[in-house]
């Protein structure tokens, strides 16, 4: 007698051509907030460096530049992008792109509060 060997299971990476789409879609949303946090990034420092010509030039105090927030605002939309994916990983479509559309709203926040310290 010989036992017949155990049916082997097919490992890959396969993802249904729907889910493809949201995440691609939600991807693009998130690029925004990233592209966002980048032109901030750009655009403040040149906004506090004309700034600090003109002070000097008028005797008043100089700013520094907040890099902990215009960093943070850089990282936040691609960790929130990564955490979202992991956490929606095992879910089925709509709970998935509500776990995505969550996560833009939590970008969305704490974008918004950091601009306030800027």
């Amino acid at each position: 007698m010989t036992a017949d060997p155990a049916p082997t299971k097919e490992r890959g990476f396969r993802v249904a051509w729907p889910t493809l789409i949201v995440v691609s879609l939600f991807g693009t949303l998130y690029a925004y907030d990233l592209f966002e946090a980048a032109s901030n990034l750009f655009g403040v420092t040149g906004q506090l460096a004309e700034y600090n010509v003109f002070a000097a030039e008028n005797g008043l105090t100089a700013r520094s530049v907040p890099w902990v927030v215009l960093v943070t605002n850089l990282l936040l939309a691609p960790v929130g992008f990564i955490a979202a994916l992991v956490l929606g990983r095992h879910q089925n479509l709509a709970v998935r792109a509500l776990i995505l559309t969550g996560g833009l709203c939590v970008i969305a926040a704490v974008s918004l509060s950091l601009s306030a310290f800027v």
